[in-house]
């Protein structure tokens, strides 16, 4: 099955706690905080690996999480950082934020790239220690890795792409100039999925073929199979339009010219905009006052005309080498470049970080905030120093300006997580 889109969700480790220990050594007395870093989490890298040619795979596998970094230790060890996690697409994959459809990389070279990015690992005890406080007794959290909702889009690397209707000869045309080896029938939709080929015109010169299938009107609203594809043609640098000039199907070649060049039209402006060079097929079957009232049009339109029979390689060759000569002319494959984060998205990514929603039952306050479980697992509720740190961290990022605003009284219980504490002004 040929696979071209698919959403995953991707979530980097999240970063290792410091820890909290003391130094103990015979003879040694009062050592000394002692605890390590947390090691950072693993981060999600996407590589192109060229044995894969759909993304099937992520119809069944739709989530991607990378290790944890491990917590720290006593004797200041810091703690292990995690694996990246490798996930292997095809190349010409692009992947795009799902929420905001920004483009996060193109993976169109061998360069690895990091989607999401491991949180780095807490600060243990010792980091602490102060001429005034030099018995801390809490470290911080490990900080959480980076997660994604991502869409996955195959857009095939081809510098020629092949469009026209169902049955004009696509296929065999990309069977006779290339090692390809399509499915060819007398019928409609013999091409289900694309197809490549590389065409080698020397021993220097080569270039990449794509046969997508075939289009018919409405293609870009959804009609028939081509539309479903046309983002494959998105990236060639020019594009063959065939059409069947002896008319055997009954439609009339300029109407499906006209046709198809509107579908690719409403699909993308770009497709619009691509060169294109007109071949003329089934030549062996047309006569010639057909094939000259097809040139008469196409060139009247500026574009270059070829008449071919792909069954009998009449005049493939020299198609071939025209679109060689085309090719040396055009710019590269198109390559996306990644989009940045905005301002606002930052700032939105920001306020989600700490976002926190307090909701009042039975006269007890209970604030919810997913970020605040992590601190609370290393504040030491016996110590007065770590007691004054876990106050800033509530009133540094707003939660005891929300409890008063909803009219918290001195003596009130506060419960996050599942730890109460009376409300002191």
């Amino acid at each position: 099955m040929f696979v071209d889109k698919a959403k995953i969700t991707i979530k980097a480790g999240n970063g290792g706690d410091g820890a909290v220990s003391f130094h103990r050594e015979k003879y040694v007395a009062a050592g000394g905080p002692d605890g390590g870093d947390g090691g950072c989490g693993g981060n999600v890298v996407f590589v192109v690996d060229d044995h894969f040619s759909t993304l099937i795979d992520f119809r069944y596998k739709r989530k991607y999480v990378a290790e944890n970094g491990e917590n720290g230790g006593a004797r200041r060890c810091t703690g292990k950082s995690a694996p990246d996690l490798i996930v292997k697409v095809p190349r010409g994959t692009v992947i795009r934020e799902a929420q905001s459809g920004r483009i996060m990389a193109d993976m169109s070279d061998d360069a690895p790239h990091i989607l999401a990015h491991g949180g780095r690992g807490g600060k243990g005890n010792a980091n602490f220690a102060t001429s005034t406080r030099q018995i801390p007794r809490f470290a911080k959290p490990g900080f959480p890795g980076e997660s994604f909702e991502v869409t996955l889009e195959l857009k095939l690397l081809a510098d020629v792409g092949l469009v026209g209707f169902p049955n004009v000869g696509k296929s065999t045309l990309i069977s006779v100039v290339s090692a390809a080896k399509p499915k060819i029938a007398n019928y409609h939709f013999t091409t289900l999925t694309p197809v490549l080929g590389v065409v080698r015109l020397d021993a220097e010169r080569s270039f990449v073929m794509a046969d997508i299938p075939g289009l018919i009107e409405g293609a870009s609203e959804g009609v028939g199979l081509g539309h479903e594809f046309l983002r494959h043609v998105e990236r060639c640098r020019l594009i063959l339009h065939v059409l069947d000039v002896s008319g055997c199907e009954g439609r009339d070649p300029i109407e499906d010219f006209e046709a198809i060049n509107r579908e690719l039209a409403n699909f993308s402006e770009a497709l619009a905009e691509c060169p294109q060079i007109v071949v003329a097929n089934k030549s062996d079957m047309a006569e010639e006052a057909q094939i000259d009232r097809l040139r008469e049009n196409i060139t009247g339109r500026g574009l270059p005309f070829y008449v071919i029979s792909a069954a009998t390689t009449m005049g493939t060759r020299e198609l071939m080498d025209a679109v060689g000569e085309a090719l040396s002319k055009l710019p590269p494959v198109k390559i996306y470049e990644a989009e940045p984060f905005t301002q606002e998205d930052l700032a939105q990514r920001f306020a989600d970080r700490q976002a926190f929603e307090v909701e009042v039952e039975d006269g007890i306050y209970y604030v919810s905030a997913p970020w605040l479980e992590p601190i609370l697992r290393t504040v030491n509720m016996e110590d007065y120093s770590s007691l004054q740190y876990f106050q800033r961290v509530l009133r540094s990022s707003g939660i005891i300006d929300k409890l008063e605003e909803m009219g918290i009284e001195e003596g009130s219980t506060v419960n996050i997580f599942g730890f109460e504490f009376d409300y002191i002004r």
